[in-house]
């Protein structure tokens, strides 16, 4: 693991229309990390992905990835710069085909080898889709749309893959075949920041974790440690 941060975020602060939602957020992500977001809803976890992919504009604050600064980027060039974002909610496109939807994650690249590389690695990883290739993405099950997002992100060639919320809604068996896949990356390199309502798991799952409250962060440190914080447990793990 490198010493010096992958992602480094000070003093953000944001919001929508006159509301400030973000309050001096600052966090790291080191390149081979996972790091984990966790906090109640509204505590303005996907704002800060939101702020870091550009979907969201940062009214003060710096945002630096892989020594850039991404402020200075429009959202277009933060992917091209190796920063994934798959949303909460998933957002596939649900009348094109699976296959069309990872071919989209790499609509910016021109190198068609290395592409027929990634769609390999994302059929490995989640052999569902090789199956499901030419059924259009919405027929497919919220846990398969999961999968499918994953993949397209993927598709873009990321230096680091942010996740908001990839357990919302899905099925127990394939949240754990999700987990699971995010552990598998992780061991392959990848560098992933996750928010998580499933704050047991993110934490598990994790390197190091930062606690969010009402757009403030709160509490920092290893995932084991934060596992077994009190106000952690008492707030966030039903203990």
């Amino acid at each position: 693991m490198s010493a010096e941060p992958l992602l480094r975020v000070h003093g953000l602060c944001a919001g929508y229309g006159p509301v400030d939602v973000l309050h001096d957020v600052a966090l790291e992500v080191r390149q081979g990390e996972i790091v984990s977001l966790i906090g109640a809803n509204g505590a303005g976890k996907s704002s800060t992905l939101r702020c870091i992919s550009r979907i969201l504009a940062a009214r003060s604050g710096s945002l630096r990835f892989a020594g850039r600064d991404l402020l200075a980027m429009p959202a277009h060039d933060v992917v091209a710069a190796g920063l994934a974002h798959v949303p909460e909610g998933r957002r596939i496109f649900p009348r094109l085909t699976v296959l069309e939807n990872l071919e989209m994650g790499a609509y910016r690249r021109g190198d068609a080898a290395a592409i027929a590389r990634d769609l390999h690695h994302v059929r490995e990883l989640f052999p569902i889709l090789r199956d499901r290739e030419r059924q259009q993405g919405g027929t497919l099950s919220g846990g398969e749309q999961q999968m499918l997002a994953i993949g397209r992100a993927m598709m873009s060639e990321p230096r680091l893959l942010m996740m908001d919320e990839p357990s919302m809604g899905i099925a127990p068996i394939l949240v754990t075949r999700i987990f699971d896949a995010v552990k598998r990356l992780r061991d392959q390199g990848m560098t992933i920041l996750l928010v998580e309502q499933n704050a047991r798991a993110a934490l598990r799952l994790s390197d190091r974790a930062y606690v969010m409250e009402t757009g403030r962060i709160t509490l920092s440190g290893t995932g084991a440690e934060l596992l077994q914080d009190r106000r952690v447990q008492e707030a966030y793990l039903g203990d």
